[in-house]
């Protein structure tokens, strides 16, 4: 009875949070050519400040979160320039509450077993704190392989956290090293699937052995700590960090994580604070990438592959951001091939095939981003993956999480990250 009416009051609570976005719609547009996509951008993010959710280009629709307030602003310009759309989504905050609801159901399921062992069970969404305490309960049960870094502190002053995993404590110079993190967009809760997964694949139910005995592992849960509470207790779709005092009155607050890296730092990213993509006061300005940064640094002799895992699209992206491509594209290609094969193999039929390509060819520029940086200092193997957005039951979709979904996103993205790490162990083997 207790547990029920727990549910019940949280879930009260957490409709009157979405308030925000009531009478909220998304739209997908389309576009028939570069000029046209230049143009519409400029429109919805530059002059409306709107959230794109997906970008445009001749063979995909875009999608974009439009206001109550904005949208006959929006459809005003759309039909100036002669681009059609159509609303998805009439009231986004109806899936807010959905998202909410089984979010809720599932937490409230869970098995005592998840607790008495350092194992999670994975078909719900763990909050930061959930996320913590997980990682002390395995670096303490399993001190012969894991070991447990506090890689520096947010700017709001929670400590930033990963995990090593190591049969070798990491003494070992031969082996390569594989590192993963998620959660740099706070708002891309399915990332957390993607590398719980990997950590209980490699540490609590292992049956690769390989993976875990040829290679050492940095696996980053919360990259963006602040942010990532933000999206829980205030606003679901906050993408930045929680960085203020960029204006008097911190009416806009964050940097874009992802345009904070140092490669073509603010040549493909906004300087208006108040935008999603705004790159901050100058690379690595922000505590939560100087901890990536510092693990690329450190490691950069033997990280072979770097994995940022973001949502959604279902792409396999590699560097660089701002169209050009690094010396070792074809091979970049082969891999994320692989990956994206793997992936397809085993994905939902209603999600659609991963495509594989360079960012700013294949999607739109961007610059200062993490895969960028990784490949700058040296990491051969660096990609951005973008996992799907769920189609099912529940009718929720983009960014939002069903349930139904998490466990299936964690092991097919496995499956992507296995095919990707042995073909680069071989690769790395071969050159030694």
């Amino acid at each position: 009875m207790f547990r029920v009416l727990t549910v019940f009051l949280l879930i009260s609570v957490v409709y009157a949070k979405h308030e925000i976005y009531e009478g909220a719609s998304v739209y997908e547009f389309e576009v028939e050519n570069e000029t046209q996509s230049k143009i519409v951008y400029y429109m919805l993010q530059d002059q409306l400040g709107l959230d794109i959710w997906s970008h445009p280009g001749p063979s995909r629709a875009g999608m974009v979160l439009v206001p109550k307030n904005s949208k006959e602003e929006f459809a005003y310009k759309l039909k100036l320039a002669g681009i059609k759309f159509r609303a998805t989504v009439d009231n986004i905050k109806e899936q807010l509450d959905i998202e909410e609801r089984l979010l809720a159901a599932a937490s409230s399921r869970i098995s005592s077993e998840s607790s008495s062992k350092a194992a999670l069970t994975l078909d719900r969404v763990y909050r930061w704190k959930e996320i913590e305490e997980y990682m002390v309960r395995l670096a303490r049960n399993y001190p012969d392989k894991v070991t447990l870094v506090n890689g520096g502190t947010s700017f709001e002053g929670r400590p930033i956290n990963y995990l090593r995993i190591s049969t070798t404590n990491f003494q070992d110079p031969n082996k390569p090293v594989l590192f993963v993190q998620s959660l740099l967009h706070s708002r891309e809760w399915i990332g957390q699937a993607a590398t719980l997964y990997a950590i209980e694949k490699l540490v609590v139910n292992n049956t690769d052995s390989d993976l875990i005995n040829d290679i050492d592992w940095i696996i980053l849960p919360t990259a963006n700590p602040d942010g990532y509470i933000y999206s829980h207790n205030s606003d679901r779709f906050w993408r930045k960090n929680r960085k203020t005092g960029f204006l008097i009155d911190n009416r806009c607050v964050g940097v874009d994580l992802n345009r904070n890296y140092d490669y073509a730092w603010g040549t493909e990213s906004s300087d208006a604070v108040c935008e999603d993509t705004f790159h901050g006061s100058g690379p690595f300005s922000e505590p939560e990438t100087a901890v990536t940064k510092n693990i690329l640094d450190e490691h950069k002799d033997r990280i072979e592959m770097f994995l940022d895992i973001h949502s959604y699209g279902s792409y396999v992206l590699y560097p660089y951001g701002i169209g050009e491509l690094p010396p070792n594209a074809l091979d970049l290609n082969l891999v994320g091939v692989l990956i994206g094969n793997a992936i397809d193999a085993v994905k939902l039929s209603a999600n659609k095939n991963y495509t594989v390509g360079n960012s700013g060819l294949l999607l739109y520029l961007s610059s200062g981003s993490s895969d960028d940086y990784a490949r700058k200092v040296g990491i051969p193997y660096s990609y951005c993956l973008e996992l799907p957005a769920f189609r099912g039951s529940a009718s929720i979709t983009g960014f939002l999480v069903d349930p139904e979904f998490i466990a299936q996103a964690g092991y097919e993205t496995w499956e992507g990250i296995k095919a990707g790490t042995r073909y680069v162990l071989d690769s790395y083997k071969m050159r030694r």
